[in-house]
């Protein structure tokens, strides 16, 4: 990816901006005592907002002075630009999608799963989102999450559907939400699905998957010795790239614009009432309980592809232990912290907006004693069949790798979808090879 080919120009563009968000990195813990915690949320968010909480009650147990870093934009990159300085933040509180490439820099530092107080208290399928392609753990589980599809209720029901139960039933509602007014303000301005189907961070891709793992599809499967063989022309994968582009192409059910939108613009359009399906993490629940109206929107499972699933993509936050800290018995001790009962519930910040933990990994945490809103539970119960990105040595490149590909197909109606994937596939395969991973 691109990481490994920044120039020294994009290293000195990005060096006063990551000096304004005050990432002082390793030497600024040094000398201030702090344990700098660097989390990819926007500033002054509310999700911030709740690192910040969960940092504070940190110190308040342990007497660890901490400081919260919350970046969004290029968060990544600035990573990059930080060691490039060998001044990398205490913590980070990232993608679990994002270990792979951590790992292949050099910056983590290895996590003794045994040693971790409370570690064995710990979802074992979280654990396997902290588990590099060596077998070794490269972080603390902090957040799982899996996806489903949030729907504008009151629309299905001006428009008299059930709930999907098949994808026939989801792209008939689709249509139904493009061409029957469902806002009753009588134009022709509103679609059925909303998607951050841009190839910003891999969005493309990042958003076919649960589709692609609830037909029973994959990017790529483990052939066993920590080895793998790319999959995505497989006729399952094929299929389901297949079905969301006749919702772009055919049945044009999509919001336009969606092909140049990453998930900031989405939730936007979302609110705004221009589109009424959006396949989605809890993450956003809360936020639109606030900004929609909770009579307005549920919560439903994604509905099992005709070729296979159930599934969905599962992902979440890792607590990553930075390498070259001069804090790490402190490192340990947030980590422990975050990912106790009394962490979690932090993070999780009840039925709130703003929170950090979407569904606990601890399994001593009661959820609905903690949120009381139903439809949380959608999604508690998708994670049971959630799919987590392998542990190949860097899955970011894949995931960008077949975004580029997938966005191709919804935006140019005249491809063939088939013929990319085949393309795709063999794009995969030198990807793995080059990651000796094939």
């Amino acid at each position: 990816m691109s990481h490994r080919l920044l120039g020294a120009a994009m290293t000195a563009a990005l060096a006063l901006g990551v000096t304004a968000c005050g990432s002082g990195g390793s030497s600024s813990s040094s000398s201030d005592n702090a344990l700098e915690i660097w989390i990819r949320q926007p500033p002054d968010s509310e999700s911030a907002k709740t690192a910040v909480k969960l940092a504070d009650a940190f110190t308040k147990a342990s007497g660890v002075k901490t400081k919260v870093v919350a970046l969004f934009d290029d968060f990544e990159t600035k990573l990059n630009q930080q060691a490039a300085q060998k001044d990398l933040p205490d913590i980070v509180i990232n993608d679990t999608a994002q270990l792979g490439n951590m790992v292949s820099q050099g910056w983590l530092q290895p996590v003794d799963k045994a040693a971790l107080k409370g570690g064995d208290q710990l979802a074992e399928t979280a654990w396997t989102a902290a588990t590099g392609a060596d077998g070794k753990f490269y972080a603390a589980p902090f957040s799982a999450q899996s996806f489903a599809l949030i729907v504008r209720k009151d629309w299905r029901e001006k428009v008299d559907m059930e709930p999907p139960a098949t994808w026939e039933d989801l792209a008939k509602l689709a249509v139904a939400f493009t061409e029957k007014d469902p806002d009753g303000n009588g134009q022709k301005d509103t679609a059925g699905f909303v998607a951050p189907a841009g190839t910003k961070r891999g969005y493309a891709s990042w958003y076919a998957s649960s589709l692609i793992y609830a037909n029973g599809g994959d990017f790529i499967k483990a052939t066993g010795g920590g080895k793998y063989a790319a999959t995505v022309n497989d006729p399952k994968t094929v299929e389901a790239v297949q079905f969301l582009q006749d919702q772009f192409c055919k049945t044009k059910t999509v919001n336009p614009g969606a092909v140049s939108n990453d998930t900031t613009v989405t939730h936007e359009v979302f609110e705004k009432g221009q589109g009424g399906i959006y396949l989605v993490g809890p993450y956003v629940l809360a936020r639109f309980v606030n900004s929609i109206g909770t009579d307005k929107i549920e919560v439903l499972p994604v509905p099992k592809g005709p070729s296979g699933g159930p599934g969905t993509l599962g992902e979440g936050e890792n607590v990553y232990m930075m390498a070259g800290s001069p804090n790490p018995d402190n490192q340990k001790k947030f980590a422990e912290f975050a990912i106790s009962p009394e962490g979690q519930k932090i993070g999780m910040n009840k039925d709130a907006n703003g929170a950090i933990v979407r569904l606990p990994v601890n399994t001593t945490v009661d959820m609905a004693a903690e949120r009381q809103d139903p439809r949380w539970k959608v999604f508690q119960e998708s994670y049971a069949n959630a799919v987590y990105a392998p542990p190949v040595p860097n899955w970011a490149p894949i995931r960008q790798t077949s975004a580029d590909t997938i966005n191709a197909v919804w935006a140019d109606c005249s491809a063939n979808v088939k013929t990319a994937m085949d393309e795709l596939n063999t794009k995969l395969t030198q990807e793995l090879q080059s990651q000796k991973a094939s």
